[in-house]
């Protein structure tokens, strides 16, 4: 909103107003509205809920100070919703393609997990919405994500110019020339700049000048072999919402664990878009240039926000629980925003604990199954899963176990930083 009132005041001479149309400080506007939104008004949507008794349904699973949390207040994750969607609405560019992707996905994947949490919550249904519903809708948001990416003539690919290889010295100065659209239609040499390539392709880890293109997967051409080829894609991104809306929700186990773990990767895909939509950024460091996805770095600015001003209340002992609103949005929302800037194969290492979590529990599964076949009686590899709780059973505090995670998630998100160079 506010920065359609810059666009329309541009002419005049307002103290303040020319702030407006920098990315950078609207990002962090974005971050500093959310995360003042939640901390102040946390406190009274904790007491709502605990007035209506909205509260978690505990197991015992024999895990130290596991029923001392019964009745906690769930459902938090509608705090991040909001706080994450209230500030993009105010300092991004609404007309964005990118960004109404992840608006409409946030909302989407809001309502699938509130609709489960209301399910387990007030029907009183352990298993939630069923596993078919979840699937349908994130087949449906895959099939929008694709259908939009396809249709839209503001989202593709644009090929880098041919001129001569920057020089970090002239990186370091692109800051200073850092007007929103700065950086989109600008050139190191002011060449013309060819239109955008609807190109399915992105980036391989680890090689340079090296792209996969979806199309390769596609046994023939033509019209036909570019549906298949888009259908395909739609099904890739499915899968990702999938895999890391699961892995984010098995991660969501001890307090403050997935929300800390999930701050440093929404911080880089942030640090991605801005530097895919900069074209001297991605000139430099040999990636793939994506004209306005740069605008992503509000969105992603508010969603720190929301996480950090999340943890206030949620970390140990959490005074409420995301549930499913939370974790399925957290997780969908970073395959989504993954796919957008054509980094989803950097996910197995910057998501790497949701992926760690999530293997724990099939290992697991699929070894007491072996073992139960093989020797008559089913056999752990883990005292119990996922990961976190095995370790809650080798009487590791719950604290420590919750900050090493979170160590180890920002090690692995530098470790993702450094693939734009080690190549």
């Amino acid at each position: 909103m506010f920065y359609q009132l810059y666009l329309l005041f541009e002419g005049w001479d307002i103290p303040g107003l020319g702030l407006l149309q920098y990315l950078s400080f609207r990002a962090g506007m974005a971050f500093l509205v959310s995360l003042l939104l939640l901390i102040p008004f946390g406190h009274q949507v904790i007491r709502l809920l605990q007035r209506n008794q909205i509260g978690e349904e505990i197991r015992d699973l024999g895990l130290e100070g596991q029923m001392s949390k019964k009745g906690t207040p769930t459902m938090g994750g509608l705090l991040i919703v909001v706080a994450t969607l209230l500030p993009t609405l105010l300092f991004a560019n609404l007309s964005n393609a990118y960004l109404l992707i992840m608006l409409v996905s946030t909302i989407w994947l809001g309502f699938l997990g509130g609709l489960d949490d209301y399910i387990k919550v007030f029907k009183h249904k352990k298993a939630g919405l069923n596993g078919w519903c979840k699937v349908a809708g994130q087949v449906a948001l895959g099939l929008f994500v694709a259908l939009v990416l396809f249709l839209s003539s503001e989202t593709g690919v644009r090929p880098q110019p041919k001129a001569e290889p920057l020089q970090p010295a002239i990186v370091a100065d692109a800051p200073q020339s850092e007007p929103e659209i700065e950086t989109e239609e600008s050139s190191v040499q002011q060449t013309p700049l060819p239109p955008l390539d609807k190109a399915l392709t992105t980036t391989i880890p680890f090689f340079k000048n090296n792209e996969l293109d979806y199309r390769w997967l596609v046994p023939f051409s033509g019209t036909l072999g570019d549906v298949v080829a888009w259908l395909l894609f739609a099904l890739i991104v499915v899968l990702i919402v999938t895999s890391v809306s699961n892995g984010a929700n098995l991660t969501d186990g001890l307090d403050g664990l997935a929300a800390g773990v999930s701050v440093p990767i929404v911080a880089v895909l942030g640090l991605f878009a801005y530097l895919s939509g900069n074209v001297i950024y991605a000139s430099y460091l040999n990636i793939e240039h994506i004209p306005n996805v740069g605008e992503l770095l509000v969105y992603m600015g508010a969603l720190v926000g929301a996480l950090v001003g999340f943890l206030w209340y949620n970390g140990y002992p959490a005074r409420i629980f995301m549930g499913d609103t939370g974790s399925l949005t957290i997780g969908g929302v970073i395959g989504v925003f993954a796919v957008l800037v054509r980094k989803e194969l950097l996910l197995p290492i910057l998501c790497g604990i949701f992926l760690i979590e999530s293997l724990s529990v099939m290992l697991q599964v699929l070894y007491f199954k072996y073992t139960r076949i093989r020797f008559g009686e089913g056999r752990r590899i883990f005292l119990m899963s996922p990961l976190h709780h095995h370790y809650q059973k080798k009487g590791v505090p719950e604290p420590r176990i919750v900050l090493r995670f979170w160590i180890v998630s920002l090690l692995l998100a530098v470790l993702t930083i450094v693939t734009l160079k080690v190549r």
